[in-house]
């Protein structure tokens, strides 16, 4: 019933204006936005992806004062290394500790080792 209503109203209101945006956007995207009524497994919303991408977002403004481009991009590595860390289930400062400690003795050749999705605490 949504989408004949969407499709009737969308034929009611001129091209260019922000309600035709709206009711394309629901139009085209309709497969996407009902999948969770053919899959069970599919969440209704984003919610988790955007409360883990949150505080990242919202630091943004602060890091353009990182002092430059290089310590912008030293502090992306580091932010990356500490969520895929959590992504694998360890404690972030626990990782960096080991890894950091580690890290002057450790063969170049088997760095893999202490990427988060291969750690294990020494």
């Amino acid at each position: 019933d949504l989408h004949a209503w969407l499709r009737l109203e969308r034929g009611r209101v001129p091209d260019g204006s922000a309600t035709a945006k709206a009711l394309n956007y629901s139009l085209n995207a309709w497969g996407a936005l009902t999948q969770n009524l053919l899959d069970g497994d599919v969440n209704v919303d984003n919610n988790h992806c955007e409360n883990l991408i949150r505080p990242w977002a919202q630091g943004r403004r602060a890091w353009l004062f990182a002092g430059s481009e290089l310590a912008g991009q030293r502090a992306a590595v580091v932010m990356s290394l500490v969520q895929s860390a959590k992504l694998h289930g360890h404690d972030p400062w626990a990782y960096l500790k080991d890894v950091l400690t580690r890290l002057p003795m450790h063969l170049n050749s088997r760095i893999d080792e202490l990427l988060p999705h291969n750690w294990r605490p020494a």
